[in-house]
């Protein structure tokens, strides 16, 4: 603990120089000296104001499941980490180094959604209507803190165990704005909660968040599937505490999936690298030459659906070594009644909506 506040106070002056760049930022686009971008069909935004590490991810395929039986649902994301620039539209059969991997996983689970990479939000949402008109609403992945598109709904999530109310700014903490700038969102979730939550607790968050009179406040956690052989989705693993585990993952929070693995399964060795990281050919016989080590035909290599995106890279070599390498799938659910009125309240948003 006195090691965070030193080093808070030994990176203050970085953060404060920081702070001025994104105080002249905002105030041009409250000024309108920088424009926001209002589209003529409905923007969710689901974005947070810290690095990594919300769930962003589940929380835009929980919108995409809500909406897709009613409607033309189209994702935009900037496509963090891939190696091409620009506009692309992704496809099934891309390489994750194209499109990044949150895209393409949200393509590959959901083949009939429209998914699409760009840096600049308001340049590629035309460009993903003009190769698809009959697109009726964007989730925007990632976009809180993107001013450059004016999103109909505003989703900000915040994590149960470091909430936005008591973080700073970059680099003596992880906010990529102020505390304040949270009063653009419409819905603010706290995810990664406990799968048990007492009334007081929720309680404590909305007093430190408080909520303005335009805002609703929402407790979300995991739910974890079976996990399945990442490249046979019907060949599916029963987690008992008799499997034994290697734990392959590359993001930015591991600490709410290992709670979850602890009680469910044998982790004999935990594989942890930067969030989205490319794995190496270096790495993946490293993993190969640990299955060995265990030699027990039950072990698997459990990894998360992100993930998977940037082993399939291997895929020639993970077929070959026929390394046992499972998905673990998450879905994202709410506490009592939240997910019902969460629910309700966004698709009152896309049946008021006017253009």
């Amino acid at each position: 603990m006195n090691g965070n506040i030193i080093g808070r106070i030994l990176l203050a002056p970085l953060s404060l120089i920081y702070s001025i760049g994104v105080v002249i930022r905002n105030m041009f686009y409250d000024a309108n000296l920088l424009k926001s971008t209002k589209f003529n069909l409905p923007v969710i935004s689901v974005g947070n104001l810290s690095v990594g590490g919300a769930g962003k991810t589940p929380h835009v395929e929980y919108l995409i499941r809500l909406l897709r039986e009613y409607m033309e649902v189209s994702v935009l994301s900037r496509g963090y980490k891939r190696k091409s620039k620009g506009f692309q539209s992704v496809n099934v059969n891309d390489q994750v180094t194209k499109t990044g991997d949150e895209p393409l996983q949200f393509k590959r689970k959901y083949p009939d959604v429209t998914v699409a990479v760009c840096e600049s939000r308001n340049i590629g949402i035309p460009m993903m209507v003009q190769k698809n008109s009959g697109i009726q609403v964007v989730l925007l992945d990632d976009a809180f803190q993107h001013r450059s598109v004016e999103p109909g709904l505003n989703i900000l999530l915040s994590t149960f165990d470091n909430p936005y109310t008591s973080d700073y700014l970059l680099p003596a903490g992880r906010l990529r704005e102020f505390r304040s700038a949270s009063d653009r969102a419409d819905i603010i979730i706290i995810s990664k909660c406990p799968t048990e939550i007492d009334e007081q607790t929720k309680q404590k968050f909305s007093q430190a968040i408080a909520p303005k009179a335009h805002q609703k406040l929402f407790f979300s956690y995991y739910g974890y599937g079976d996990p399945y052989f990442m490249y046979n989705p019907a060949i599916k693993k029963k987690l008992t505490k008799d499997t034994k585990v290697v734990l392959l993952s590359a993001i930015a929070n591991v600490e709410y999936l290992l709670d979850y693995l602890d009680l469910e399964a044998d982790i004999v060795q935990l594989l942890k690298y930067e969030d989205h990281h490319y794995f190496t050919e270096r790495e993946v016989e490293l993993v190969r030459k640990i299955m060995k080590e265990i030699n027990d035909p039950n072990a698997i290599i459990l990894t998360t659906e992100k993930d998977a995106m940037r082993l399939d890279l291997f895929r020639s070599k993970i077929i070959e070594y026929q390394l046992p390498i499972f998905a673990l799938p998450i879905k994202v659910l709410f506490h009592q009644e939240d997910g019902e009125e969460f629910d309700t309240l966004v698709k009152d948003f896309l049946l008021n909506f006017r253009a």
